[in-house]
């Protein structure tokens, strides 16, 4: 592993007041050629300048800049940039799985025998390395420990080849202003989690954000265009879900981030939308954003909120990341403190017989849309076993419903349950605040197998709002079920009480289920083999939860490379607002990721064939 920094700590000030035009001091991170590249050499200085000082490498090369090119940066021109940086950049990052290979620099195999597969697949293992991601398939699988996949030796594969681990703006800045320069290709990462693996990329200049650790609070934040008046947090991009809910818990508040407690929700969760346990009363995570500061493909540090760079802050608000800036800071609104009643209980049919089990998830379905209506997010899973299906709630988790409550909504699908001679215990636990329910409620999210890609829907009201309709959205999870396809559902709204404008999925406002079904395949198959099932899979078993749910779409960052149409999946009708705006704010086609606004412009050419990241992004022609 490369070294890693002195861990930058999460910071919490507090701040009386603040509105949309003193969000930032816009000086203080800013790269000047005066200073910061003084001294620098004529022939290097304009790799590190803005698009308004320098010439961007726009050349209609097929593909991005690749070590072997000619046009590739010289070491010169690298070690400059690590300097300019403030020695931030990691040179040549190497996968953690390397300590299980003899012929790798980085062999360890003590370490590498305390990675068992339990080990490896916590989330927790991997939040600090500079290049993991959280989708192995992504990446490519060229290093992995032996004892999960054999990758036949370690390369890097689909990671990056430097990284830079930014912990200012004038770090994000310089990479930003190289990568355009050069024509390197640029990726953003900030923990990872993204199921389609966009903050990889082969051979590209990462910026990792994940140490952008700093939490400012808020106690009065005023901006009228958005109408709202009340407490705030100030974040760097770095916080993930653990932190900020710990911090807003402190004082008596409460954000809104993911269920998923290593999560970045101030990165790529909240850009992309970002639903969480608190969206059905408070909206998606970029429903609340109040403001950002964030890099421009120019390498522009700027402001963009109800007041300043509008457009910027309409496409940041769920258009997804790496697309359009990259984001060093978010204002976000903090809400009053809630009480939640939470349930988690399972059966499986081992238990209850096959028909007796389907019988139960068949009544269950009749409770959807009474529970999104009633504002509770159910977080449910399906998971079928050699022959057996087993059910869990993990959880149905009711923020802002008493005891009484929570248990009077379940009563009617426990009384069936009872009739039909399911034996169970609810389990239903109230808890005074949020923070004690997230932390007591949620499982912890698991690095993905090696083996698995997921497609996701958003299923609107229109279809759980007759008998009929219920019949056949359950008829299609049972047969996915009886096909080996490990379901995950959440039963929720996530309507934006501000109803204020953005760039969010517009699927997602009518939504009562937001559904995932996963195929897996045999550990040692063939690239062609494994492409077969993953298209099959697509035109098959997806195409059929499209059918049933024809014009509506999926969720962006938890969903399949292969998704068809994907602009109109993930964003509705926004599409075309995004589009243009990526032109004009992005005309270098600097920023990309797969399935991101634009990208079909562009493909990486996998060495397999796979949709992974382990290869060299190039035009579509």
């Amino acid at each position: 592993m490369a070294s890693l920094p002195v861990m930058v700590t999460a910071l919490l000030a507090t701040y009386t007041s603040a509105t949309p035009v003193l969000s930032a001091n816009l000086d203080a991170g800013n790269v000047h050629v005066g200073v910061d590249l003084n001294g620098v050499s004529s022939t290097l200085k304009g790799l590190f300048t803005s698009a308004a000082q320098a010439s961007p490498n726009v050349t209609t090369s097929r593909c991005k800049v690749y070590p072997g090119d000619a046009a590739w940066p010289s070491d010169e021109a690298w070690a400059k940039l690590n300097e300019l940086s403030d020695g931030r950049l990691i040179a040549d990052a190497t996968p953690r799985a390397a300590v299980c290979y003899p012929d790798q620099p980085t062999y360890n195999a003590t370490q590498c025998a305390a990675y068992t597969v339990a080990e490896w697949q916590k989330s927790y293992t991997h939040i600090h390395d500079p290049i993991e991601m959280y989708s192995p398939v992504a990446q490519g699988l060229t290093c992995s420990i032996p004892n999960l996949f054999d990758s036949r030796g370690c390369t890097r594969g689909g990671f990056p080849k430097y990284v830079m681990n930014a912990t200012e703006p004038k770090h994000v800045q310089l990479a930003v202003n190289f990568a355009r320069n050069t024509g390197v290709r640029l990726v953003v990462k900030n923990t990872g989690h993204d199921f389609l693996g966009k903050s990889g990329g082969k051979d590209s200049l990462s910026i990792w954000t994940h140490w952008m650790k700093d939490i400012e609070y808020i106690e009065k934040y005023e901006d009228s265009n958005m109408g709202y008046s009340g407490p705030a947090f100030k974040t760097g991009t770095g916080v993930q879900a653990f932190e900020i809910y710990k911090a807003a818990a402190e004082k008596k508040r409460i954000v809104v981030g993911g269920e998923g407690e290593t999560v970045g929700v101030m990165g790529g969760y909240i850009l992309g939308g970002g639903h969480s346990p608190l969206t059905p009363i408070y909206g998606t995570g970029a429903d609340n954003v109040l403001s950002f500061e964030v890099v421009t493909a120019d390498g522009e540090f700027v402001v963009a909120n109800s007041t300043s760079n509008t457009d910027l802050f309409w496409a940041l608000r769920g258009g997804g990341g790496s697309t359009f800036g990259v984001t060093t800071s978010v204002t976000v609104k903090a809400h009053p403190d809630v009480e939640v009643t939470a349930a988690r209980f399972g059966f499986s049919s081992a238990q209850t017989g096959v028909e007796t089990f389907w019988a139960a998830i068949r009544s269950y379905v009749d409770s959807w849309i009474a529970n999104a209506d009633a504002q509770t997010y159910t977080y449910w899973t399906l998971i079928p076993s050699n022959g057996t299906f087993a059910f869990a709630f993990s959880p149905f988790f009711a923020p802002n419903k008493s005891l009484e409550d929570a248990t009077a909504l379940l009563q009617p699908w426990f009384n069936k349950l009872n009739e039909l001679g399911v034996k169970f215990d609810p389990n239903i636990t109230h808890f005074d605040n949020y923070y004690d329910a997230w932390r007591s409620s949620f499982p912890l999210e698991a690095v993905q197998k090696p083996n698995v890609a997921t497609a996701s829907r958003l299923f609107p009201r229109g279809n759980f709002e007759s008998e009929e309709k219920r019949q056949e959205i359950f008829d299609h999870i049972k047969r996915s079920s009886e096909k080996n396809r490990v379901q995950v559902h959440f039963n929720m709204q996530a309507k934006d009480p501000a109803n204020n404008d953005n760039a969010v999925n517009s699927h997602w406002r009518p939504m009562v289920s937001f559904s995932m079904q996963s195929v897996r395949w045999p550990i040692n198959s063939t690239s062609e083999e494994i492409l077969k099932i993953r298209n099959d899979f697509q035109d098959v078993d997806a195409q059929s939860w499209r059918d049933i749910s024809p014009g509506a779409g999926g969720y962006l960052a938890e969903a399949d490379r292969l998704e068809p149409d994907f602009g109109f999946a993930f964003w509705g009708d926004k599409y075309p607002k995004l589009l243009e705006l990526k032109k004009k704010l992005d005309p270098y086609d600097l920023f990309f990721a797969t399935t991101g606004v634009g990208s079909e412009k562009w493909k990486v050419e996998s060495v397999d064939g796979l949709p992974n990241e382990n290869g060299k992004l190039c035009r579509v022609e």
